[in-house]
């Protein structure tokens, strides 16, 4: 009798690199002619970026320096959730990225339902922020994975833990 196979899909951002990305963009502020003298800057906080500059201008030049060094890194961009524009001290304006982590109910939904529309012989379980697929034949978890992969659910997708 063949053992079920399995693997999980998870959501995951490799805040290592993402602070890479935060320092280079950082260190790219202070070099730049652009930015000299301006009020400019960017933190990586717990499972946020906070930036700050002194307009609108600044501060969409610096989310696309950061866009750039996170693409480098092999980041997706899609793992960004930009907050609103917000009016801060001396006129300057401020905003905050959330990074997104772990897969929300909603979206699990979805994945479980494009995983069903394939009419595989596979079980799916939803475990936390990840969703389990398992089935018997490795083909059959092969197909998953090809078709989440076309899909787009507005998040990306990592399959781990192939047993």
């Amino acid at each position: 009798m063949a053992k079920d196979s399995s693997f999980d899909i998870v959501s995951q951002v490799d805040m290592q690199e993402m602070s890479n990305a935060v320092n280079q963009t950082e260190k790219e502020i202070s070099q730049r002619y652009d930015f000299r003298g301006s009020i400019a800057s960017i933190e990586l906080e717990d499972k946020a970026i906070k930036i700050a500059a002194e307009d609108d201008y600044k501060l969409n030049a610096i989310i696309d320096i950061l866009r750039a060094r996170m693409a480098k890194r092999g980041l997706s961009l899609r793992s960004l959730e930009l907050g609103k524009i917000e009016d801060a001290a001396k006129g300057s304006v401020r905003q905050m990225l959330t990074i997104k982590q772990g897969i929300s109910k909603e979206n699990a939904k979805k994945i479980i339902a494009a995983i069903k529309a394939t009419k595989l012989k596979v079980n799916t379980q939803m475990q936390g922020e990840q969703v389990r697929v398992s089935g018997a034949k490795k083909d059959d978890l092969q197909a998953v994975i090809q078709t989440l992969k076309a899909g787009d659910f507005g998040i990306d997708l990592q399959f781990i833990n192939m047993r």
